[in-house]
């Protein structure tokens, strides 16, 4: 194998598949990248089992020239070191030499570097996925989809399927729902899809889904969707994302949601973040991250949490709208932390049906996003 390429373009289709690479890899060839040139283009591949990412840069785009293939071939070369030293490169040019025994030779400008290659023989297989059923969403879209449901999912590994966020399909309208058994985000939107094409209890790791969003770009570019059996694939430009579906059945969380509530709040949600943000700062030093929340009689809102060290912080906000009961509530400031701080809205609605309820957050100005916090059981 033998070719030049531009620099630029190999460092950012690295950059792109090198997080699928398996950091501690139990297979040298799991921590590796495979590198597949053809007269077409050239392919980088990474997989650790879990997900896989493709990239294709083409010989030309745009009538641009960026690689010229002397001898096409297969390697693989270990990520770590291959992503590190494609950035550093000193020329815009990089050639890429593979010999016996996959050794291989990088020069740009005046630096050459051997590298020990790999047997591509040995790199896994992708995952074969049937293309019939294909919807798309928008880019920007499916970013602000798993912002606003991956703060909710669990990070513990004793129970894994919720450590994925659930995707439902059905007449077009796509929902996302995670939850820890503490907190629930869910997230709704429609979709470019055929209304009779519907699936259910597709689950996917949380984490997962925060590297693919920080493949989609900005601009609003479409991505394409593939459901298969125990794969999705996410198409994005040139790239391939592949994500492996986590095993189980997600927890019907329906049931937990209230319709009618005893207390119903409006607030601006800047300021109730920004004092729920500082009285944190004090309920975090005793290690309990519990603010208290209460309702006055003239409809303000207090907000208040303490420490036996260092002491107390109050702080009152008047309320937009207050319908109903009086409430006291405790409840853990992190989590209403991680909603407040997704949501869009300039206004949130906060519905509560007891102190031991769950308590229901939402933006005001849609209906297509909503969290729910369980409570604490306090004294005092």
């Amino acid at each position: 194998m033998k070719l030049t390429i531009s620099k630029n373009e190999l460092n950012d289709a690295i950059q792109q598949v090198a997080k699928a690479a398996s950091s501690r890899p139990t297979i040298p060839i799991l921590g590796g990248i495979k590198i597949e040139v053809t007269h077409q283009g050239v392919t980088l591949t990474a997989s650790d089992t879990d997900i896989s990412i493709q990239s294709f840069i083409p010989v030309e785009r745009d009538q641009f020239v960026i690689s010229h293939v002397d001898k096409p071939g297969n390697v693989v070369l270990p990520a770590k070191f291959f992503v590190e030293i494609v950035k550093k490169l000193p020329s815009d040019q990089v050639s890429i030499e593979v010999g016996a025994h996959y050794q291989t030779i990088i020069r740009s400008g005046a630096t050459e570097i051997q590298m020990v290659g790999l047997d591509p023989e040995e790199f896994p297989v992708l995952p074969s996925i049937e293309q019939n059923e294909i919807f798309q969403m928008p880019g920007d879209l499916l970013k602000a989809m798993i912002r606003q449901s991956v703060l909710a999912a669990s990070t513990s590994e004793q129970t894994p399927i919720l450590t994925g966020v659930l995707w439902n399909l059905n007449e077009g309208e796509l929902k996302f729902v995670a939850t820890d058994r503490h907190r629930l985000a869910s997230r709704t939107a429609k979709v470019d899809t055929h209304p009779d094409y519907r699936f259910n209890n597709i689950v996917i790791s949380a984490k997962t889904l925060v590297e693919l969003s920080k493949l989609v770009p900005e601009q609003n570019m479409l991505v394409d969707i593939v459901v298969a059996d125990n794969q999705v694939l996410f198409k994005i430009g040139n790239v391939l994302f592949y994500s492996r579906i986590l095993d189980g059945t997600y927890p019907d969380t329906s049931k937990i949601i209230p319709q009618v509530f005893k207390t119903e709040l409006v607030l601006d949600t800047k300021n109730v973040m920004d004092a729920i943000d500082r009285a944190y700062l004090m309920s975090r030093e005793e290690k309990t991250n519990i603010v208290r929340l209460m309702t006055l009689e003239d409809g303000s809102i207090e907000i208040s949490s303490s420490s036996t060290e260092l002491g107390r912080v109050t702080e009152q906000l008047e309320a937009k709208q207050f319908n109903g009961e009086p409430l006291r509530i405790a409840f853990n400031s992190k989590y209403m932390l991680d909603v407040l701080k997704v949501i869009d809205s300039e206004q949130l609605f906060i519905g509560f049906t007891g102190a031991m309820s769950p308590i229901i957050i939402r933006p005001l100005d849609h209906e297509y996003s909503m969290y729910v916090i369980l409570p604490y059981r306090t004294t005092g």
